[in-house]
Order: C-alpha cells, then sequence, then structure tokens
C-alpha cells in the first residue's frame, strides 16, 4: 500500500520526511515499550501511535525545522510502513484509522467550569489551531475517576490545580452522541490567578469571559457569543450553570462596575510554544475504554506477538 508519501534524497526545507532511525526509535519508545495490556486492541495501539506524533510534532519538528509537519494519519501510516512490527497492518490500515477515529468520540470527557469570585466570568481556552472555545477539558485515561480526570486536564491545559475547589458533587453532564462530557463547577477563583499551560502547542490562550455575554445553546444560537467567540463546546452548558449559580450565590458582591472578560495568558506573548520539554513517553496512559465501547470487530482479537518481537530486538542488538 503506498503511503503517498515519498522520500526525496534533495528534500526542501520543512519537508523532509523522519529517517528510518526516527521512526524506529518512535515505534520502539511508544509501541513496543508499553505494559501488555496497552497492545491488545488496535485502539489502544493507534492511541500510542498518536502520542508518537505528539512527541514528534513537538520535539523532532522543532528541533530539526527540516522535517515536515505530519497530520495523524499522514503520521499512522509512515509508522506502519516502516516499522517491522506494524507492517504486517498496512493493508487494513484505513479499517484500522476509522475505528480509532469512531472509538476517540466516544471515550468520556470530563473537565471544570472555572468561575471567578463574582461568578461573573468563567474561564475558557482557545486550542492551538482552532479558532472556538471552550472549558478546559479532555479525555480520561483508563482507569481514571471522573474528578482526577478533571483535575489533570485543567492542569495541564490552564496550570491551575483545582484539586482543594473541586466538589465532586457540583458538576453538569450532557451527552453529545456517544460521548458523555461532564464539567466540574469550580467556583471563587480569584481573578488575578496566574494561568498558564504546561503542555506545548495546545492552547494558543486562556482569557476570563463574562458569561452574559455568553449565549445559552437554542434553535437560533448555538455556537457564538455577543462579542462574535465561536463556543461550540459551552454554550450547551450554560443554561444549566447559570441555574447553578442562582442557587448557589457568590458570597463576594458584584461591583457596580462590571468586571471585563480579559485574555490572562496568549502563546504569541509567551515563550510556551518553543519551551523545552523532558524527552520522556508522555505520562497519560492509553484512554478509558468500556466494555461496550470495545475494539473495532474487524480487530477484536488483536494480539501483538511481543516474545517474539522482543527476540529478534535481542538477537539484532547483539549481532
Amino acid at each position: 500500500m503506498s503511503t503517498g508519501l515519498h522520500r526525496s534524497s534533495s528534500a526542501p526545507s520543512k519537508n523532509a520526511l523522519p529517517p528510518q532511525e526516527l521512526l524506529d526509535d518512535l515505534c520502539s519508545r511508544f509501541v513496543l515499550n508499553v505494559p501488555k495490556e496497552d497492545q491488545q486492541s488496535f485502539e489502544r495501539i493507534l492511541f500510542l501511535v498518536e502520542y508518537a506524533h505528539w512527541f514528534y510534532e513537538d520535539n523532532s519538528v522543532e528541533k530539526n525545522p527540516s522535517l515536515k509537519s505530519l497530520t495523524l494519519k499522514e503520521f499512522t501510516s509512515l509508522l506502519f510502513n516502516n516499522c517491522d512490527v506494524l507492517k504486517p497492518y498496512v493493508a487494513h490500515i484505513d479499517d484500522i484509522f476509522k475505528d480509532f477515529t469512531s472509538y476517540k468520540v466516544r471515550v468520556p470527557v470530563t473537565g471544570a467550569i472555572i468561575l471567578d469570585e463574582t461568578y461573573e466570568r468563567c474561564l475558557l481556552v482557545k486550542g492551538w489551531k482552532g479558532t472556538s472555545w471552550s472549558f478546559p477539558r479532555g479525555k480520561k485515561n483508563k482507569d481514571e475517576e471522573d474528578h482526577n480526570c478533571a483535575i489533570r486536564e485543567v492542569m495541564e491545559e490552564t496550570g491551575f490545580d483545582v484539586s482543594k475547589l473541586l466538589n465532586k458533587d457540583d458538576y453538569i453532564e450532557m451527552i453529545f452522541g456517544q460521548q458523555r462530557v461532564r464539567l466540574y463547577i469550580v467556583a471563587g477563583v480569584k481573578d488575578d490567578t496566574a494561568f498558564a499551560p504546561l503542555t506545548k502547542k495546545e492552547i494558543s490562550e486562556i482569557a476570563w469571559h463574562r458569561l452574559d455575554e455568553l449565549h445559552p445553546a437554542s434553535d437560533d444560537v448555538i455556537s457564538r457569543a455577543t462579542t462574535g467567540l465561536k463556543l461550540y463546546m459551552v454554550a450547551p452548558f450554560l443554561k444549566s450553570l447559570k441555574t447553578w449559580i442562582a442557587a448557589h450565590p457568590s458570597p463576594v458582591p458584584r461591583s457596580d462596575r462590571p468586571l471585563k472578560g480579559i485574555s490572562i495568558w496568549n502563546a504569541k506573548n509567551s515563550s510556551i510554544g518553543s519551551s523545552s520539554i523532558t524527552e520522556s513517553q508522555p505520562s497519560k496512559p492509553v484512554a478509558d475504554m468500556h466494555p461496550s465501547e470495545g475494539p473495532g470487530k474487524s480487530f477484536r482479537n488483536f494480539r501483538f506477538d511481543t516474545a517474539s518481537i522482543f527476540r529478534a530486538m535481542d538477537a539484532a542488538f547483539c549481532g
């Protein structure tokens, strides 16, 4: 099967594909060197490939600007075509990738709705490449509890620890298609709190936004604020959030002068986008897989023969 990607001995700037040595290192580091339970389905394998892709984009490409930036599908195809352990499955790569993308939209998501001390404003984050805003949130890891996922994701995306403020009983939960999204309400955060993401190239801006400038979801308005901001994953939660606020008044009185929305952190004015990160395997385990959300039928019985793989690697190194 052709990957649609071709190597060139005279690769132009930012268009060189990763060399075989780098692909072997990524395959060994992220696919082979993991617990056996994370190698028991193609969905889990593809999560590992996704981590390898993040590492390639955030570290390899940054250190060697001549390397081509790849989409996840391009990177997956390249890794399968160039890593011995994955080559036997190249013919099925389209089905594997389709099953993976279908599975990803079923992984539960948790996060937090962070309110300031007067409950007039909420904290939103904007993705690295997109233009829409959302509450800080992310997919659950395998065996991770909802509130712990929310604490971890908020820390990763904003640098703020909500563990001491989060009440496990205060949350809003909604279902989007087959995906459950639970957002914990974390109220009373000081407006001078410093926020900055701990991850690279994931968040481009963090800002306080006035709730009265955000529209709840309706038949007419579902995605934009009065200021024109895109709010696809914010609007559906606003009605329930305002009901919660009405039942839990802020202990801090509101000022006669309404607090303004304000940008707290922006990648353009920060070095986080180019700061160094320890070159190790990402700390995130593979995402949670529930029994009802198992692997695609085509590859339900997939297993890597890791014993023979490691024997072959040992023989190669010893040789």
